[in-house]
């Protein structure tokens, strides 16, 4: 018993000292947000190849930017590329010129974008902290540098933030705009009127002076947020001003500070910079590219995508239930709580707060407002609700704040009044549903192989996964925090609950996920980037590339050559029966497939040359001229 005072006292001690000392609570955050930044997001970032489909398109989209020089207009494979803007091309090509055309370059900006938000989110939530401390004339330094470490690390460690931050498309990029912009907004209102906390105990006065009020131009954090606001356009488009408005307005109205809060914004300003900084790109491209872009991007991806299903990806009403519970694992099960604890309903409880104090109920309007958005869109994907992430770890990083209290004694000293909180029966019971969900994270992972679907790249990919022995070491990694989590709250030890979590997630994403990864992508993207290497280097002077099969665009990445994707095996006899007939006919045509689609094609021996085999494909080469006077023949059998 003496020994844990001891070390409890020991670490409040060390909280404390942060306080007293802003270089070392400076030096200690940014080694922290390292540490997790590095873990979640830049460990082993390039050393796995690009992953099809999505990646490769934004990858091959930037390489022809950096190659041709035009910043303008995205193309991949020789045509026009219109689903997103421009600001994940123009990342991707000026990383490809600092350190080359490769997988760290295309996910660099992903990575960078996480990290960025992770770091405003941990000064946004210190920051409020410190207020409330302030507020009530107490120190709680320990409870302060915790929640916001826990906030930081929630908001990297859970599955969707490392799967987009990892991956190199324009997800990430849309959520680190939009939720630092959300992140800055808040700031600037909170800020207004008090003494700032710039950062980590380095202060600044921040109070309504008389210039202040004259002066034309908001305060820096309410431009921050426009500026980021307009990379938010060129990351995603209208959705990266329409969310952040509707989230600020919807917040603003509730507390009934619209007015007051939009004469600080100075709104003309910020449309002025908003539109200054996205509209230029939006204009070029359409003066050059016309309607075909206004119509493409404008209608087909967002405008359709929101009222009509898209690619077939219809799902639910209840499919973002699923996404976050998930996607957030395992701390989603904390999210009830956490949000029923903010008794959001209680408006005149909320309009008579300091504006500091304010962060849970924006977080609420945050988390709301992008999860109803989307879930009134028709066409959905995970990747949809991957900016509220953010949002959920603050609104469960601020539940868990309460269990993160110095000593009963100390507290004593500085407020009298102090009571350590005691878990609502609630709590108690999302305790147990943990349990319950690491116990079905468990058996699901000692049943992957029964829950994985087939992938014809990998046909007996459940066999090796099965062998690989990765399932039954996540089950156990997931069966103990049960067993552990279990254990603390029969103890009631709270406040170890949440980092139970934290720890086993780390665990499984360094022993499981991460090894995972790299099977993966040996036996599923490897044969296609080997080969796609081949075809480079054996392609001769006006020889097509022709793949058939799913469409695979890391095969024009990696071969940096334009690939003709036909889906059927007759519609590839047909166009070499075509490419034979042309005058002057071409030498030979290169073919990559699935080796069970050469089978359907009946080729002679003759009539192709095997160039090389990697897993389930093929590369051949189809030659046009054989012998004189002798005609190619190549049929399609039908049985």
């Amino acid at each position: 018993m003496r020994l844990k005072l001891s070390v409890t006292s020991a670490v409040e001690q060390w909280f404390n000292n942060l306080g007293k000392r802003p270089a070392l609570a400076v030096m200690v955050s940014i080694l922290w947000l390292s540490l997790i930044g590095w873990v979640a997001f830049g460990w082993n970032l390039g050393s796995i190849g690009l992953i099809d489909e999505t990646e490769p398109l934004f990858a091959e989209a930037s390489r022809q930017m950096f190659v041709t020089g035009d910043w303008i207009t995205p193309f991949f494979n020789g045509e026009t590329r219109f689903d997103k803007p421009v600001l994940i091309y123009w990342c991707q090509a000026i990383a490809y010129a600092i350190i080359g055309v490769n997988e760290w370059a295309v996910r660099l900006s992903s990575a960078i974008a996480a990290m960025g938000v992770i770091s405003l989110a941990f000064y946004t939530v210190q920051w409020c902290l410190a207020k409330q401390d302030e507020l009530e004339k107490v120190s709680r330094s320990t409870r302060r540098y915790l929640t916001a470490f826990v906030a930081s690390a929630m908001m990297a460690l859970n599955p969707e933030m490392i799967i987009w931050g990892r991956t190199g498309v324009s997800d990430m990029l849309l959520t680190g705009c939009m939720a630092s912009a959300l992140l800055c907004f808040f700031l600037g209102y909170a800020g207004k009127g008090s003494t700032q906390d710039w950062g980590l105990g380095i202060r600044e006065e921040f109070f309504q002076s008389r210039s202040e009020i004259t002066s034309p131009f908001p305060n820096k954090w309410y431009l921050a947020c426009y500026v980021l606001i307009a990379a938010a356009i060129l990351a995603k488009g209208p959705v990266g001003i329409v969310l952040p408005g509707l989230i600020i307005a919807a917040f603003l109205l509730y507390l009934g500070k619209l007015r007051e809060v939009l004469r600080e914004m100075r709104p003309l300003i910020g449309i002025l910079i908003i539109f200054g900084l996205s509209a230029p790109w939006y204009a070029l491209v359409t003066w050059r590219n016309g309607w075909s872009y206004i119509n493409s991007f404008f209608g087909y991806h967002n405008l359709e995508r929101f009222t009509g299903v898209v690619n077939h990806h219809s799902a639910p009403w209840y499919y973002y239930f699923l996404v976050v519970l998930l996607g957030f694992a395992p701390y989603s099960v904390y999210l009830p709580i956490a949000i029923t604890r903010l008794k959001f309903w209680q408006r005149s409880h909320w309009r008579l707060q300091e504006r500091s104090q304010q962060l849970g109920l924006f977080a609420w309007f945050w988390f709301a407002g992008i999860f109803g958005f989307f879930s009134i869109a028709v066409t959905k994907l995970p990747s949809y609700v991957l900016p509220l992430m953010p949002a959920a770890a603050i609104l469960v990083a601020l539940l868990w704040s309460d269990f993160f209290q110095a000593t009963k004694a100390k507290q004593t000293i500085l407020s009298p009044s102090f009571h350590p909180p005691s878990p609502s029966p609630f709590l108690r019971v999302s305790g147990w549903v943990n349990v319950v969900f690491l116990s079905f994270l468990a058996v699901g992972m000692f049943n992957l192989s029964q829950l994985l679907g087939r992938d014809p790249a990998i046909p007996n990919f459940r066999i090796l996964i099965q062998k690989s022995g990765l399932p039954v070491t996540g089950g156990v990694i997931w069966l103990v925090c049960a067993v552990l989590v279990a254990g603390l709250l029969l103890n009631r030890r709270w406040n170890y609950i949440i980092n139970i979590n934290l720890l086993g997630f780390v665990a499984f994403l360094i022993v499981v996920l991460t090894p995972a990864m790299f099977f993966i992508d040996r036996e599923r993207q490897l044969p296609l980037r080997e080969l796609s290497v081949i075809a480079l280097q054996s392609k001769q002077p006006n020889e097509e590339l022709v793949m058939m099969g799913f469409k695979k665009p890391s095969v024009t990445f990696y071969s940096q050559t334009q690939v003709n994707y036909l889906r059927f095996p007759q519609e590839v006899v047909k166009h070499i029966q075509n490419e034979a007939a042309k005058t002057p006919q071409p030498p030979s045509l290169l073919l990559l497939a699935e080796q069970k689609k050469f089978l359907k094609m009946n080729l002679e021996p003759d009539d192709y040359k095997n160039l090389a085999t990697k897993g389930a494909y093929n590369l051949i080469r189809v030659p046009f001229k054989k012998r004189k006077n002798q005609k190619l023949d190549i049929s399609f059998d039908v049985h």
